[in-house]
């Protein structure tokens, strides 16, 4: 049969219209009762249950996962990156006290090979069933002169509600004298790698097969760990600690939540803090992951700088009540994540210091 046009110019309709013939299939996990309609429509249809919520107020956030792609192309590994990215955005909306509702995809690609497609729909599939979030449709699209052989690039968005009264607010809620509470990551996440592959790979010598003393695996497999989703955690925090009390204020114990992404801790506290107050976090408080030893052991970064790009070991803080510490934290550990005492609130202009 003589190729169509198209494909021969680097699209392949009916390739993709083949793939896609599976979807139903792997997105089934996902179902959720408001999930309207089938994939594959114009739209998704998610049909929210007023029922549970006085004021609901939709909170959305959408991301990609940077240059930790290139890890991904270099191993021939995918089924991890689609997680990634679904439990980086719930993270980001888990910081406000939402639940993710729905998730949508985008993924963009030179050739569309079928089982990097399904790999990835597989990471995607695995993380929304693991966060209660409904899969409910994506764009995939087939750019044969846009991206390099073997590469893609995605993008996700998340929609998720929280109520009103119960919506964290930092600004107003937290306090001089709150502690900071530093819960471990797996890794990098999703965030750095620019830096971080220039380090490993250039700097370094070293490939992604490379083996490095303190690290149980390759270099490549580390820097493929997936990003902790932490929304669980937040949602079961936030119902232990803070459900007595009929609106989000000073008075809860937990008072908000800052996730360590780009930026690191520089840049991601401030934007949950009160202009007038600083929190300080302690260096050597926690547990530091092997790859992040390594890092500030041999890449010549000055520590500033390290702190604003990586997360070094922590992906998520908590602000608390200085009181209900202890209890915040034996509560984290209870859940299997660990879990440190990092810092405190102190009067100042905003910022977050490291020292």
């Amino acid at each position: 049969m003589k190729q169509k046009a198209y494909a021969a110019a680097g699209v392949d309709i009916d390739l993709g219209n083949k793939v896609k013939a599976t979807l139903p299939q792997l997105l089934a996990s996902t179902h959720r009762r408001e999930v309207l309609g089938k994939v594959g429509g114009f739209g998704g249809l998610f049909q929210l249950d007023l029922k549970k919520y006085r004021e609901p107020v939709l909170v959305s956030s959408v991301d990609g996962v940077g240059t930790k792609l290139k890890i991904a192309f270099a191993m021939d590994k995918h089924d991890t990156i689609g997680a990634d990215l679904v439990n980086h955005c719930v993270n980001d909306i888990a910081v406000l006290g939402a639940e993710p509702l729905f998730f949508l995809d985008y993924l963009g690609t030179g050739k569309l090979e079928p089982h990097v497609f399904t790999e990835i729909i597989k990471g995607f599939v695995r993380a929304c069933a693991e966060n209660n979030c409904a899969l409910i449709g994506g764009e995939t699209a087939q750019m044969s002169t846009f991206y390099q052989k073997g590469e893609y690039d995605l993008s996700g968005t998340i929609v998720g509600v929280v109520e009103k009264s119960r919506m964290l607010n930092g600004q107003k809620s937290v306090r001089a004298g709150d502690v900071v509470i530093g819960i471990e990551s797996s890794g990098m996440h999703t965030n750095g790698y620019s830096l971080g592959r220039k380090i490993f790979f250039e700097l370094l010598k070293l490939k992604p097969a490379s083996r490095v003393p303190g690290l149980k695996g390759t270099i490549g497999q580390e820097l493929l760990k997936e990003h902790i989703s932490y929304g669980p955690l937040v949602q079961a925090l936030l119902k232990r600690f803070n459900s007595k009390f009929k609106i989000q204020n000073s008075k809860c114990p937990v008072k908000a939540f800052a996730h360590i992404t780009g930026g690191g801790f520089v840049d991601n506290i401030p934007r949950v803090l009160p202009k007038s107050l600083d929190v300080v976090i302690r260096k050597g408080s926690w547990d530091m992951l092997p790859i992040f030893q390594i890092i500030e052991q041999k890449s010549g970064v000055p520590d500033e700088e390290l702190y604003q790009v990586f997360n070094m070991g922590i992906g998520m803080v908590a602000i608390v009540s200085a009181d209900k510490a202890d209890a915040v934290l034996k509560f984290i550990k209870s859940q299997k994540h660990k879990a440190w005492l990092i810092g405190e609130v102190v009067k100042g202009k905003g910022e977050a210091r490291v020292i």
